[in-house]
């Protein structure tokens, strides 16, 4: 009867550590956040970067913060794949629309001085701005975004850890039910041995 209780409410199938990674781009600059499931950091932590066609990109590896960030070196869709080990891997992707986004912040005072546009004539009352361009102010709003965001997508990042799973926990509610139950079996036979033993002694007559 033990042994069928064994069984049945022993641990369920091991489940490791599931790893995470987590990326936003900051600029011209994707940064990343490796994490285990409990929350520990994943140190060096291989990060493999591919296109979504399947091509490697770059790879690196994390540091003692979990962290690894690479420039944007081409204007496509990224899969960021991280390997942390003994099997465990997780996997973000970044879609097109941020990457174009950021070339076109980091590539707009460039495209204007290569385009000839012709500047519309002074309209009276207007208040002349010296020195200051449309591209140059959106690129100083855009960057003063990044630098308020990067804190917000940090607490995402940390948000998005999921605590232990329902399965988890029943698993080790089952293991130790388990060996309560190891316990219980032995017990009962050293009790069973002793008293076996006391019933064989020869009484004194």
């Amino acid at each position: 009867m033990i042994f069928v209780c064994l069984f049945f409410v022993g641990p369920g199938p091991a489940s490791g550590h599931k790893a995470m990674i987590f990326a936003w781009v900051d600029g011209d600059t994707v940064h990343t956040e490796s994490k285990f499931s409990g929350g520990k950091r994943v140190k060096v932590g291989e990060v493999i970067v591919y296109d979504l066609d399947g091509n490697e990109l770059l790879k690196g590896k994390t540091n003692d913060k979990g962290e690894f960030s690479f420039k944007v070196l081409k204007k496509t869709g990224m899969k960021i794949v991280l390997l942390a080990g003994m099997g465990h891997r997780g996997e973000w992707t970044i879609p097109l629309e941020e990457i174009q986004a950021v070339a076109v912040g980091q590539t707009g005072a460039a495209l204007s001085e290569e385009t000839t546009v012709e500047k519309p004539e002074k309209q009276p009352g207007s208040v002349p701005v010296s020195g200051i361009s449309t591209d140059e102010i959106q690129m100083a709003v855009e960057k003063a975004l990044d630098n308020k965001l990067k804190p917000v997508m940090k607490m995402l990042a940390e948000s998005r850890e999921p605590g232990p799973s329902v399965t988890e926990i029943l698993g080790g509610v089952g293991y130790i039910l388990g060996l309560m139950g190891v316990a219980a079996y032995f017990n009962y036979r050293r009790k069973a041995a002793c008293a076996e033993h006391k019933n064989s002694e020869p009484t004194g007559g």
